[in-house]
């Protein structure tokens, strides 16, 4: 994971890496079986009829195989449990939060040398399936839906609760690690509304681990420490902040705060 993190390559193996985030919290669990379940459906969906088709017949084997054939769903019922945003769990009982379903995608499309990427989307993840100017969207989690205009103005509404005209940026493709750290900050905000800070802080770890140049992490982590009453943890993990940070009002409080768990600590 720190290998991922220090590369600057793109695209990552994107669901090797879920994968191994989802270990964190079961290292004993052998994700050879897992690995293999990755392989068989990437396999599929290459022998599909589809798979040499228009953009459309390729998503329609991406869907036929991943959410008929496999049975993936999107988790409505329980969709704030935390096993949505496990690999390894999502795997086991074949369904999740949408940004996990996602990954399942991508991987399975960039096997078969697709062009496929994560969407900036505000509170739904997407996916964009692309063959030279031509492009579909599509919702893993709504069973595989090919969203246009009209589909993404709904869910736009669903997500900030108004109204609201579609941006450029929302259709934005974003990096790997960026879907990787929106996996795990589902998980961490879980966990941070149940007040279960030292499991947050774990996985606010892990999304260092891919991300070390994020000043944002190191201050949460920082505070998170504090929080704790680990000072000279929060005291490491602020200096990391202060010297990645741009200079404002969170710099200069975050300065404030290390320099009082320094004089704290001498």
């Amino acid at each position: 994971m720190r290998d991922l993190g220090a590369s600057s390559g793109h695209p990552l193996p994107i669901a090797e890496a879920a994968l191994a985030l989802a270990s964190f919290g079961r290292p004993r669990v052998d994700l050879g079986h897992y690995r293999d379940h990755l392989r068989l459906i990437a396999r599929d969906v290459g022998r599909h009829r589809g798979a040499g088709g228009d953009l459309a017949a390729r998503a329609g084997a991406l869907n036929e195989i991943i959410l008929l054939k496999y049975g993936y769903s999107g988790d409505e019922l329980t969709y704030d449990d935390l096993q949505n945003a496990n690999l390894i769990r999502v795997i086991d009982r074949r369904k999740g939060l949408p940004v996990a379903l996602g990954i399942l995608y991508i991987h399975a499309a960039r096997a078969q040398r697709w062009d496929m990427a994560g969407l900036a989307f505000p509170g739904h993840f997407l996916v964009r399936l692309s063959a030279g100017s031509e492009r579909v969207i599509i919702d893993p989690f709504h069973d595989g839906q090919i969203c246009g205009a009209a589909e993404l103005r709904d869910l736009l509404k669903a997500a900030t609760g108004r109204e609201g005209e579609l941006l450029p940026e929302h259709y934005a493709a974003v990096s790997d690690r960026d879907v990787l750290l929106r996996l795990q900050n589902n998980l961490k905000a879980r966990l941070l509304q149940a007040q279960d800070i030292r499991r947050a802080l774990t996985i606010l770890e892990t999304m260092l681990m891919l991300a070390p140049d994020l000043a944002e992490l190191w201050r949460e982590a920082g505070m998170l420490h504090r929080h704790l009453g680990n000072m000279r943890a929060a005291a490491a993990a602020l200096e990391q902040y202060v010297a990645r940070a741009a200079e404002g009002t969170a710099r200069h409080q975050a300065a404030a705060i290390l320099q009082q768990l320094r004089t704290q600590l001498n």
